[in-house]
C-alpha cells in the first residue's frame, strides 16, 4: 500500500479516538484542514463515510469502528516495534504517559522518578492529572496508578507505595462544639465533608470495618467536593469531618491541627499501584519507569 495511504489511516485512527479533529492535529503535529482532507480522500478511496461530524464532536460511523477495530492496535504494535529499537541506542528514549491523581504525583512520582530524569534525558514523561477511572487502552496511555483493590485483574499491578489507611478528622474547634463520633453510626450526627466520585457521578459513601464487622454510612453536610485538598481545607476551617487516607493528612494530623477520630473502625488497605495492560511489550523507557516507581518488597508489609 502506498505510504500515503498508511499516513490517511494513522489519520483516521487518531481521530477516531481523540473524537476531535483539534486534538488529533495537534497530536499528529499537522493542520487541522491537511487531516479533514485525508480523511475526505480516504472516504473517497474505500467509497464509505468512516466519520460522523457534528459541531460538537466526531465519532466513528459502523464502518469506520470496524476498521478502527482492525488496524488501531496493529499501529499500537508497530509504535511498540519501534520503541523497542531503543534497546540499540547509548540511552533508552520514547515517551511514557502516565494518568494518576494530583498528590501521588506530586508525593510519589515525582521524587521517584526525578533521578531517572536526570539519568536518562532522552526519556519523556506526560502525565494527566484525572481523578476518574480512565480506560488506559482506549486512551493510549502507558499505565496508570489508583488503589491496589480498584484495580481491574486483567492488568499488571505494581505496587508503588505501602498500604494505607482511612482516616476520620476534625479540627480542635470543631470539637469543641461536638462529641467525638464512637461508633461509625453516630456520623448521621455530625456534619461531614462529601466526596462526588468522577467515575460513578455519586457520593463517596464512607465504609468501616472491624475485627470482620463491615460498616457503611451515608453521610451528610454542607459541603462537596471532587479533589482532596478542597476537603482537607474545609475540615481544617472547622467546617465538618473528613474521611481521607491518612498519608494525605499526616502533616495535620503531626502538629494537632487536625484530630484523628473513629482509629479502630479504619484497616488498612493496599495502597497505590502503577497498572498497565498486561498483553503490553514493555519498552526499554516503560521498563526503567517501572523499576524506578516499584516498591521494594521490604517496604510493602501486607495489610
Amino acid at each position: 500500500m502506498a505510504r500515503r495511504n498508511l499516513n490517511d489511516l494513522l489519520y483516521f485512527v487518531t481521530v477516531a479516538r481523540e473524537g476531535s479533529f483539534t486534538r488529533a492535529a495537534s497530536l499528529l503535529n499537522v493542520t487541522q484542514s491537511a487531516l479533514s482532507q485525508a480523511i475526505s480522500g480516504l472516504e473517497t478511496q474505500l467509497q464509505i463515510r468512516l466519520l460522523t461530524r457534528t459541531t460538537r464532536s466526531v465519532s466513528p460511523t459502523a464502518a469506520g469502528e470496524r476498521l478502527l477495530n482492525a488496524i488501531g492496535n496493529r499501529f499500537d504494535e508497530i509504535e511498540a516495534e519501534l520503541d523497542e529499537l531503543t534497546e540499540l541506542r547509548d540511552k533508552p528514549a520514547g515517551t511514557v504517559r502516565i494518568t494518576c491523581g494530583d498528590y501521588v504525583l506530586h508525593n510519589i512520582l515525582l521524587p521517584k522518578l526525578t533521578p531517572l530524569m536526570r539519568g536518562y534525558p532522552d526519556i519523556k514523561l506526560e502525565f494527566d492529572v484525572n481523578y476518574g477511572f480512565r480506560d488506559i487502552v482506549a486512551d493510549r496511555y502507558d499505565a496508570g496508578v489508583r488503589m491496589g483493590k480498584t484495580i481491574d485483574k486483567d492488568m499488571i499491578a505494581i505496587p508503588i507505595g505501602p498500604p494505607l489507611r482511612l482516616a476520620v478528622v476534625g479540627s480542635p474547634e470543631y470539637f469543641k462544639a461536638r462529641p467525638f463520633p464512637k461508633v461509625p453510626q453516630d456520623l448521621v450526627e455530625h456534619p461531614c465533608i462529601n466526596q462526588r466520585m468522577q467515575s460513578s457521578g455519586g457520593l463517596y459513601v464512607w465504609d468501616f470495618e472491624r475485627r470482620g464487622r463491615q460498616v457503611n454510612v451515608r453521610v451528610d453536610g454542607p459541603l462537596i467536593f471532587n479533589t482532596t485538598q478542597p476537603q482537607i481545607d474545609a475540615a481544617l476551617a472547622g467546617l465538618g469531618l473528613a474521611l481521607l487516607p491518612d498519608d494525605e493528612l499526616a502533616p495535620y494530623l503531626a502538629d494537632g491541627r487536625l484530630l484523628r477520630v473513629l482509629e479502630d473502625w479504619c484497616p488498612r488497605f493496599e495502597g497505590y499501584h502503577l497498572y498497565y495492560p498486561s498483553r503490553r511489550q514493555p519498552s526499554p523507557a516503560f521498563s526503567l519507569v517501572v523499576n524506578a516507581l516499584r516498591l521494594p518488597a521490604r517496604a510493602a508489609p501486607a495489610p
